[in-house]
């Protein structure tokens, strides 16, 4: 945290008590952690374009606050046809911000974009199973797929819907146009995005009339404009905050920060490098020290309990900077450059956990090049197999709860954040997205996870807490897959 966030939040916190914010109390202002890099919901898989989109767009299912999915655009759960084809039924009467109606051609169109190769979406990965759709009827859509696919119904809930007409228009990625509770204002680049409510929404009519979402990458900045009134909603509070704010709110995340170690090239092509630079890190240092208590060890995968998939006898590599040495020193690559890639102000604590694992890295004797950049260009490194660093932190949170989202697109050979070439892993990632048996399925991704982590593939960090910093005139619950709704909330 630099010297003048220090001085802000010094300066909040003395005339926090003496402050009464001018605010409306029909505006809410969330401040965001970056700005979106676009705002078409279907190209980039950023999590400031989903915090906006969110509001804008609807899936075809949705998810309680607890978790549990349940009927969204759709009118009832999708129903199985055929081993490989899915039919969804929607609700009547439903419209676009612009008056279109939210019909079978523009959810098949939905569908059949976000797969085209051309558009090269980096959620691909997570709809990689789905061959095609197609128009029925009005209200009547049918999904196909290359095998049987016993997640559809979570795919249906991370799919958005987009209008057909608007899409094709080319402003999609400027002026988002959906069917959900709040329509598109206008984009200050560099500043803030503006959404109104949609007084012709077709479910409950939001409370809140007006969201403004700021972009404040320093967080002892959002902190202090928190502290002064500024904002309702900061994301990423620091820890060492909660009990200084206004409110806190937090919930068990499913955030999960790891290091991406390529396994093609450089000097981690050698899994003793690899398994080094796992053992090197004091994990349980960085969730007590960093993070106040509120984060807890990651079990050596990608997955928490509450996820299928999750391998229960797998643990976290311990720490061991004496065995790291030595393994470093047997593949003759101690004093070498090593190349990590990240971000700043987009995840809780980002900087500070890159930095952490450099020293670490750096203690059993690598020489770290830490490079920290911009979102947008991170998001290109991070995504752009050509531009491979030899380490690239990233926080992945899995919100379809089935390994096959975190896996097809980390672990998998091709998948958009994958650093390997293992064809074996591959293999076994494909027939379990296929496998209608739940136990053959299971055993497929405990075998997938055991060897990611034999092979040493990511260097598991935490899975944190989601920590948010509220005015005390706003009611809300945090979700525990992280989404923010605003029809979700209430202003005093």
């Amino acid at each position: 945290m630099t010297a003048r966030s220090l001085l802000r939040i010094a300066l909040a916190l003395l005339c926090a008590a003496f402050w009464i914010p001018a605010a409306s109390a029909q505006q809410l202002t969330i401040a965001l952690g970056s700005e979106p890099t676009t705002l078409d919901p279907q190209v980039r898989e950023d999590g400031s374009e989903r915090a906006v989109n969110d509001n804008v767009y609807e899936t075809l299912l949705a998810r309680t606050p607890d978790g549990n999915l349940a009927p969204g655009l759709a009118a009832a759960m999708p129903a199985l046809v055929d081993p490989t084809t899915w039919e969804v039924k929607l609700r009547p009467g439903i419209r676009f911000h612009d008056g279109s109606p939210l019909d079978a051609a523009a959810v098949a169109y939905s569908i059949e974009r976000v797969i085209d190769p051309k558009l090269k979406s980096e959620q691909a990965s997570f709809f990689s199973t789905i061959a095609g759709a197609s128009k029925v009827d009005d209200l009547t859509v049918r999904i196909r797929t290359n095998g049987p696919d016993p997640i559809m119904a979570a795919r249906l809930y991370w799919l958005k819907i987009v209008s057909p007409a608007h899409a094709a228009g080319k402003q999609i990625g400027t002026a988002p146009l959906g069917t959900g509770p709040y329509r598109f204002v206008g984009w200050n680049r560099g500043r803030d995005i503006t959404l109104e409510a949609n007084k012709d929404y077709w479910g409950e009519k939001p409370r809140v009339q007006k969201v403004v979402y700021r972009f404040v990458s320093e967080p002892g900045t959002r902190l202090a404009g928190l502290m002064a009134g500024e904002f309702d909603l900061i994301t990423n509070l620091l820890p060492e905050f909660v009990e200084r704010v206004p409110k806190a709110a937090h919930v068990r995340g499913l955030e999960n920060p790891i290091v991406i170690l390529n396994a093609d090239g450089g000097i981690t092509k050698d899994v003793r490098v690899r398994k080094a630079l796992n053992l090197a890190v004091d994990k349980k240092a960085l969730a007590e020290g960093l993070f106040e208590g509120r984060a807890i060890v990651a079990p050596g995968q990608l997955l928490g309990p509450a996820h299928f998939g999750f391998n229960e006898k797998l643990a976290a590599y311990g720490y061991d900077p004496k065995q790291a040495r030595k393994l470093l020193e047997e593949a003759g690559v101690v004093g070498k450059k090593i190349q990590m890639v990240g971000t700043s102000g987009r995840w809780l604590k980002d900087r500070e956990v890159i930095e952490a694992v450099a020293a670490y890295w750096q203690d059993v004797g690598l020489k770290v090049d830490v490079k920290i950049y911009e979102f947008g260009e991170y998001l290109n490194r991070l995504f752009d197999r050509n531009t491979r660093a030899d380490a690239i932190f990233v926080v992945n949170s899995n919100e379809m709860m089935d390994a096959d989202r975190s896996l097809s697109a980390y672990y998998k050979a091709g998948g958009v954040g994958a650093s390997n070439t293992d064809a074996e892993l591959a293999g076994l990632i494909d027939s379990a997205r296929t496998e209608v048996d739940t136990g053959r399925r299971r055993a497929m991704y405990h075998q997938a996870v055991q060897r990611a982590w034999d092979n040493a593939y990511f260097v598991w960090l935490l899975n944190i807490e989601d920590v948010y910093g509220t005015s005390k005139r706003l009611q809300w619950t945090p979700r525990m897959d992280g989404k923010i709704l605003v029809k979700e909330m209430s202003l005093k």
